[in-house]
């Protein structure tokens, strides 16, 4: 089996609902997604997948939804009303947490047709959670 893995950084905000924490209250991060790919047998080019295409695919989507937003469940208050303001916000269907957001960028690229194996999601340098199914 042969595997690649293309990172990407992004800055988000986010905040956890129901949740007795620091974390319960708005905050940032400078996140890091990793993303790996796998095949059994490589392309034409003897390649997995272009690192080139790779990174263009999924930094076109990261770009467009998660960096520099404000990332909430559907569910938090919040979210309409930094929509009215004019926030860039994403909103996911339970609370933000990293596990949510590595299956969320799993499910994106599998969506995209990639070969996905897994995504890492870094919350911070000492702090992942990563999603395979």
């Amino acid at each position: 089996m042969h595997k690649i893995k293309k990172t990407f950084h992004l800055a988000y905000g986010h905040r956890l609902l129901n949740y007795n924490g620091k974390c319960e209250n708005l905050h940032g991060h400078n996140g890091v997604v990793e993303v790996t790919l796998k095949a059994a047998a490589l392309n034409k080019e003897k390649m997995v997948m272009d690192f080139t295409e790779l990174g263009r695919t999924m930094k076109l989507w990261l770009d467009s939804n998660l960096d520099h937003k404000v990332i909430l469940a559907k569910a938090d208050p919040l979210a309409p009303l930094l929509k009215k303001q004019g926030q860039s916000c994403y909103l996911t269907a339970e609370n933000p947490t990293a596990e949510i957001l590595a299956k969320l960028i799993y499910e994106t690229a599998r969506g995209m047709k990639l070969p996905v194996d897994e995504v890492a999601f870094w919350e911070t340098p000492t702090s992942m959670a990563a999603y395979r199914r």
